[in-house]
């Protein structure tokens, strides 16, 4: 049988071998995995769709491969039809086994009732598939009562492998498998925790994301004419309304009230008022996007994730800070769905985070602009011919020359930063 490149997101049409999970001769079963792909979009398992043994692997790992062309050769042999008599024998086992709890006493009934409750409470107590793991992971944990959030894996970004829990079995109670299993309290060995700067001199192979990501940046230099402008904005009211709201909105939220939500909010209005920055160039055309979908950068060491947040137009200042703690938090733990970064018209970058106080972005092709954050910093400032101390903040945007020019991207921008400087305590709904 031939297994192809699957189809991994509406707008991706091929994908790069990371890794092989599988070697010529090895026998697996239906949706095992057999490889890690990466895409511009998303990392992501590759599963068997037949039951069989692996006999001819038809890409190396670093080759790109298109949508629908063969990445491997799996032979089912007759392992298809052993598999239907092995349910059909099953389904056999079931009847005598009915049949004989029809002719059992109420004793035996109440024996009987006792076991399914306990099963029915072992497969409560059992771990939840959150769509992270495979088929075949999550059910041999089941079977075996493993806890997957306790197991660290050991395939491509930290991702439970079979092999992982086989281990896991085979090991049982002996202490030797530590390194495979984290303690209850212990904090999950994570890939930051595992990343080493290179040593001087050395040479670092590009490959996976980073090569994905490198060949993103090109294809946007060389095909946008990138043009850059720089406003500074007063942030001293909207450091007192976040301050004001700051304590009661993560005790009742749970999550926090960031600086970068307001600057979000503003953005999204600014893209309503200022619809020709919320657009794309295809085909010699300027397309109009009808939906505000805002990306957000999110770093993880040597990786770079653009999720979206969808409709930022329509969300309040606390539905914007959600959507930006729940995509970081998904970013962070591996687990960006390929629709989360999908679909974006625009794209803010927090680089304040870092202590910017200027920088050039390079835009998200094939969106129109690129909107940079700086830090909010104290600095003193003429006010009515009087010195004040004002948290100032600048923002840096990079435009697509083709598609806007100077006046329309100052005008965007003297928005955005009419829109800061009027939060208030008094007059900006946080819900």
């Amino acid at each position: 049988m031939e297994i192809k490149m699957p189809k991994l997101g509406e707008s991706v049409h091929e994908g790069t071998i990371e890794q092989w999970l599988v070697s010529v001769g090895d026998k697996v079963e239906e949706y095992d995995p057999l490889c890690e792909v990466i895409t511009d979009k998303v990392t992501a398992e590759v599963p068997s769709s037949y039951a069989g043994t692996i006999t001819e692997i038809k890409a190396e790992e670093g080759d790109t491969i298109a949508v629908d062309e063969i990445i491997c050769l799996l032979d089912t042999g007759d392992e298809q039809n052993e598999t239907e008599q092995e349910q059909s024998t099953n389904n056999q086992s079931e009847d005598v086994k009915k049949d004989l709890q029809n002719k059992q006493s109420t004793g035996d009934n109440n024996i009987q009732n006792n076991s399914v409750s306990t099963t029915a409470n072992t497969k409560a107590d059992g771990p939840k598939n959150n769509g992270r793991y495979s088929p075949v992971v999550f059910k041999l944990a089941s079977e075996n009562q493993i806890d997957l959030d306790q197991v660290v894996g050991t395939g491509f970004e930290g991702r439970v492998t079979k092999k992982d829990i086989e281990k896991v079995i085979k090991e049982g109670t002996n202490k030797a498998p530590s390194t495979i299993v984290a303690p209850k309290d212990s904090p999950k060995v994570s890939q930051q925790s595992a990343y080493n700067d290179p040593s001087p001199g050395s040479s670092i192979p590009v490959n996976g994301v980073r090569k994905q990501i490198a060949q993103n940046m090109v294809n946007s230099v060389n095909e946008i004419p990138h043009a850059w402008m720089m406003v500074e904005a007063d942030a001293t009211n909207l450091v007192k309304t976040r301050n004001y709201h700051k304590n009661s909105f993560k005790e009742s939220e749970g999550y926090n009230l960031t600086f970068f939500a307001f600057f979000v909010k503003a953005v999204a209005e600014g893209l309503k008022a200022y619809p020709l920055l919320n657009s794309s160039w295809q085909d010699s055309e300027i397309v109009m996007h009808k939906d505000v979908n805002i990306s957000i950068a999110v770093a993880d060491e040597d990786k770079l994730y653009v999720p979206v947040i969808k409709n930022a137009d329509e969300k309040s200042i606390k539905g914007i800070a959600r959507e930006i703690n729940e995509l970081a938090q998904k970013a962070r733990n591996k687990k960006l769905r390929s629709e989360d970064m999908q679909g974006g018209t625009f794209t803010v970058n927090n680089t304040g985070t870092f202590g910017s106080v200027s920088s050039m972005g390079i835009i998200n092709h094939p969106q129109a602009a690129i909107l940079q954050i700086e830090s909010v910093i104290k600095k003193p400032v003429v006010i009515d011919d009087m010195i004040a101390i004002r948290n100032m903040v600048n923002l840096c945007i990079s435009i697509d020359h083709r598609i806007l020019d100077g006046l329309q991207a100052g005008r965007f921008m003297n928005f955005v930063k009419t829109r800061i400087e009027q939060y208030s305590i008094e007059h900006t709904s946080i819900y």
